[in-house]
């Protein structure tokens, strides 16, 4: 089986800061699927985004309690192509609200950095060279 595209749904409290927080990272927002209620953050055009819920609409999806920021929800690691825009991507979000839960590591082969953006979700910033891999 083959899926054509996946969208991780997490609820936030603020619309407007959620959308300038990401923007100020660098990433784009899916006009289309965007509203008052909700904003589709793309991570790759075509096949991964991020649906980021306002509490109240999010509720209506679920019968259990929302994620409050207290408990970790789900972690979702965003592989990019250098070290470098690691750095940055992480750089930008401490910059911009978000904060460290974690420490990165480098294992040679990975390279990873962690923020949790301004709703708590956390956020793992990688790198990896598979030619580095140890055999």
């Amino acid at each position: 089986m083959k899926i054509k595209s996946i969208y991780v749904n997490l609820p936030i409290k603020d619309i407007n800061k959620t959308r300038a927080f990401w923007s100020k990272l660098g990433f784009s927002f899916n006009e289309q699927f965007s509203n008052d209620k909700a904003v589709c953050l793309v991570l790759n055009e075509g096949l991964i985004y991020t649906m980021l819920i306002v509490h109240e609409y999010f509720s209506t999806f679920t019968n259990r309690p929302i994620y409050d920021g207290s408990t970790t929800q789900v972690l979702t690691a965003i592989e990019v192509d250098s070290r470098e825009l690691v750095d940055q991507i992480v750089k930008q979000a401490l910059e911009n609200g978000g904060t460290r839960y974690k420490d990165g590591a480098d294992h040679g082969w990975m390279y990873y950095d962690c923020f949790a953006d301004i709703d708590g979700h956390q956020w793992e910033i990688m790198y990896t060279d598979p030619t580095q891999i140890p055999k």
